[in-house]
């Protein structure tokens, strides 16, 4: 699971994806219900960036009196069946979320450690995403993840005894056929972990956490 990333900046987005960004501000690190840009199609052969909201289902969008339930990732396995994702499954209304890097908790001192995981040289990434517009323009987003139980490097985050994890980064060749893919079965295709000798992973420093304007 990653309920913790650090999003792209501004010139990341036109550089790197070429995209123009959207409106709005976002933080260095994104949290759920905190915004950050996502990119999705638009017209043929094109993309754009617009500023979404870190869970499928933000608080702020929850009925009063509905019981929260966490949607900042959704598992590949019930991605198609959970009525807060299948339907924007189903549609295919896929996603590429910008980032530099995401943070994972290590409990190999017996205690929870703060890692960073990205690629070599903190270049930037895309991960798979899924994503929802709503009636008064707004746009939330979720990550799939997959079991990574096996996975060299991802396994090695959570507390003992929890299922591990991994969200999916997309390779840079895959990132407009993912974008464009209108079936979901082919679009479970692209929903793999990437391997670990791809990755780096490193203990970060805690930030103070505050509160997205």
């Amino acid at each position: 699971m990653c309920v913790n990333y650090a999003p792209v900046q501004r010139q990341v987005l036109r550089d790197v994806f070429g995209v123009e960004p959207p409106a709005g501000e976002w933080k260095a690190e994104a949290w759920p219900d905190y915004p950050a840009p996502i990119i999705r199609a638009a017209e043929v052969g094109s993309r754009e960036a617009v500023l979404g909201s870190f869970s499928m289902v933000p608080k702020a969008k929850i009925p009063p009196g509905v019981r929260y339930y966490p949607t900042a990732n959704a598992r590949t396995e019930t991605i198609g069946k959970l009525s807060s994702f299948a339907k924007h499954w189903k549609a295919a209304q896929l996603c590429l979320i910008p980032a530099t890097g995401f943070y994972e908790p290590n409990w190999e001192t017996g205690k929870a450690v703060r890692w960073r995981i990205g690629l070599p040289d903190g270049e930037p990434f895309a991960i798979a995403g899924l994503w929802r517009p709503w009636p008064d323009g707004a746009v939330s987003f979720t990550m799939p993840t997959l079991n990574a139980d096996s996975h060299p490097l991802m396994q090695r985050f959570h507390k003992p005894g929890d299922e591990k994890r991994g969200i999916v980064i997309l390779p840079r060749e895959e990132w407009d056929d993912w974008l464009t893919c209108r079936d979901p079965e082919v679009a479970r295709t692209f929903l793999r972990l990437l391997p670990s000798v791809a990755m780096v992973a490193e203990a970060a420093p805690v930030p103070s956490r505050t509160k997205a304007s």
